[in-house]
């Protein structure tokens, strides 16, 4: 943590707290804006044209190295790509490059309404170090969606929840805890620390009855997609452990609990 970046895990300010502080500008008062583009599930037929557009006209484009890869082959901007520990630098050098007038974009795996907005505070916070260029986001198709059409879990039926972010998740957890049993469950899980079958293994110790449905479901829209298909009980039994060897789930994984539906709703 830095003088110029006052944010900390532990003790914040959250940058996604940042990035819903206000409303983004209008259209027509948004002048040269910087894009926040969600580049979805990592599949291109899934990347919308609108992000697409954004992508190819930027000038710089900063992302994880993952997420900056998928899109690499469609744009003839300069990459900047981090990981965690250089994440600040790279945000630092994409900001500046900004303010000089640079068309910018920053790309986000899925959708930064549903799991991005760390990310898209942190570009926010960045750019406006050094600018007053507005960041607008731009959706994408999110893993979370094609998982709630996979599980058939209505949006509206159904508490989704993201744990794939920094810092406390204690009142995350707790939201699913609330409404097990009761509503449908989407869940983003954190690797390795809080996959799947540590979600199940906490469910079932706050009460939820461990016949309950329960699908993980992999790497949508890959060629090597994989869905296991198995109960709440049996999904804890891979519970423990915080590397991708104490786990037989991938990283790239939405966890679905489906609620019972009653024999009146089936008719």
């Amino acid at each position: 943590m830095s003088e110029d970046d006052p944010y900390d895990l532990d003790s914040g300010p959250d940058p996604a707290t940042f990035a819903a502080t206000e409303p983004e500008p209008n259209i027509e008062e948004a002048d040269n804006p910087v894009y926040g583009v969600g580049v979805g599930p990592g599949n291109l037929e899934y990347l919308t044209p609108r992000g697409l557009r954004a992508i190819q006209e930027a000038d710089v484009v900063v992302g994880f190295q993952t997420v900056v890869d998928f899109v690499a082959d469609e744009t003839d901007a300069d990459l900047l790509t981090c990981g965690y520990a250089d994440e600040a630098e790279a945000l630092n050098e994409f900001a500046e490059r900004v303010a000089a007038g640079e068309r910018g974009t920053a790309v986000l795996m899925g959708d930064p309404n549903h799991s991005g907005y760390q990310f898209l505070g942190k570009v926010q916070r960045a750019v406006r170090r050094v600018s007053k260029r507005p960041v607008k986001a731009i959706p994408g198709i999110s893993s979370l969606q094609i998982a709630a059409s996979r599980a058939r879990t209505p949006m509206e039926d159904t508490r989704f929840v993201t744990l794939h972010k920094s810092g406390s998740l204690d009142s995350d957890l707790d939201r699913l805890a609330e409404v097990v049993g009761e509503r449908h469950l989407l869940v983003l899980p954190r690797p390795f620390d809080l996959m799947p079958g540590d979600i199940a293994d906490f469910l079932l110790d706050s009460g939820a009855d461990e016949s309950l449905d329960a699908l993980v479901l992999e790497r949508l829209t890959h060629d090597d997609e994989h869905i296991t298909r198995t109960t709440l009980g049996e999904l804890s039994e891979s519970a423990g452990g915080s590397g991708p060897e104490s786990t037989p789930y991938s990283d790239l994984s939405v966890l679905a609990v489906r609620a019972p539906i009653g024999e009146e709703e089936r008719a």
